[in-house]
């Protein structure tokens, strides 16, 4: 019972906490930057990543992690009997992360500007 109530109050705590820490440094980071701005301070606006920029580091970490977990659990199964066919869910990132490399190939082709 105690385990349950742990696991459901954790699993709610920990995505909070990190909502929480990203609002605190969002705010820590916009507040220093008018505070530099109210100085007189020249501030650099930080440029953000291109669509195929941002699809093809996703399509990297979702790939990755995908090999990762495939080859985990592939290695587990030669010590395990049921750790092998956990493998096969690590197909759902890699197709997701392949799916990624897709999006950032025709994304950069819509934004290469015609000759």
């Amino acid at each position: 019972m105690e385990i349950g109530l742990a696991a459901v109050v954790m699993s709610l705590l920990i995505p909070l906490a990190a909502i929480y820490a990203w609002y605190h440094s969002r705010k820590l980071r916009s507040e220093e930057r008018l505070a530099a701005i109210a100085k007189g301070v020249p501030v650099p606006m930080v440029e953000e990543l291109p669509p195929h920029a941002r699809s093809r580091r996703a399509g990297i970490l979702l790939t990755a992690g995908g090999f990762g977990y495939v080859l985990t659990f592939a290695l587990l199964g030669r010590f395990e009997s049921g750790a092998s066919e956990a493998a096969v869910f690590g197909v759902i990132p890699l197709a997701i992360g392949l799916g990624y490399f897709v999006d950032a190939v025709l994304v950069r082709r819509e934004f290469r500007p015609s000759a």
